[in-house]
């Protein structure tokens, strides 16, 4: 099986040496996504709710991208710089999936890239 770049001009650049996505086989992998405006490169502003809708924007933009959907999801993780965001969080997740539940691990961390509150990557299925 040979791996493939995804990469969308709708989502934020990688701010590191890494890539948005890859491909292998009917799989696809995103990196970490994070609640930033894709045209300015800045965090958006208004705390970890609106950084969790722009992540989730940015995410699903890199997984429609790769050919498959957040309805395609089987895994996700989430970091937290606080877990006592965790419920105001549970309930923007909830209604960004509509109703699909995939798998899921949720951490709070000491830190986040660009100081932000909230990150999320993804597994997802391209068939």
């Amino acid at each position: 099986m040979s791996m493939q770049v995804v990469h969308t001009d709708k989502a934020p650049g990688a701010v590191g040496p890494y890539v948005q996505a890859m491909k292998l086989g009917d799989v696809l992998y995103t990196s970490g996504s994070i609640g930033l405006n894709p045209q300015t490169g800045d965090l958006v502003q208004g705390g970890v709710e609106a950084e969790a809708e722009q992540a989730l924007t940015n995410l699903k933009e890199v997984v429609e991208a790769a050919g498959s959907s957040l309805s395609k999801v089987v895994k996700t993780t989430v970091f937290l710089k606080n877990m006592g965001d965790f419920a105001a969080i549970n309930k923007i997740y909830e209604k960004r999936f509509e109703g699909h539940k995939p798998a899921r691990s949720c951490v709070e961390v000491a830190g986040l890239p660009k100081g932000c509150l909230f990150e999320i990557e993804a597994i997802a299925s391209l068939k």
